[in-house]
């Protein structure tokens, strides 16, 4: 099974993308932050980033009610995507939207 599942808040303004065929895109990134403890105690914050793409009507709510800093709880799937940058080979991993509600 292929699902994610975060929370937290919209670091970048959605760009909203028409490819080839006609279809929009809405393009975003996340943050998320992990709270753990090092080796003597301590309480440490990790921040993760996340990128995202929402297809179909959630292009729409994405242009009118997601701005950055907004909390988003978002469900999608995981996508990695291969590509080749000169002779190197290199991968891109982003949640594609399934469901996203606006805290």
């Amino acid at each position: 099974m292929n699902h994610v599942n975060l929370i937290g808040k919209v670091s970048s303004t959605p760009k909203i993308l028409v490819i080839e065929n006609g279809r929009r895109i809405a393009r975003f990134t996340m943050t998320t932050d992990e709270i753990y403890l090092d080796a003597s105690g301590n309480t440490k914050t990790r921040i993760h980033r996340h990128r995202l793409t929402a297809w179909g009507n959630w292009v729409r709510v994405c242009e009118e009610l997601v701005c950055e800093g907004a909390e988003l709880a978002v469900q999608g799937s995981l996508v990695t995507r291969f590509y080749a940058s000169g002779m190197t080979r290199r991968f891109s991993a982003e949640v594609e939207v399934n469901d996203l509600t606006i805290l």
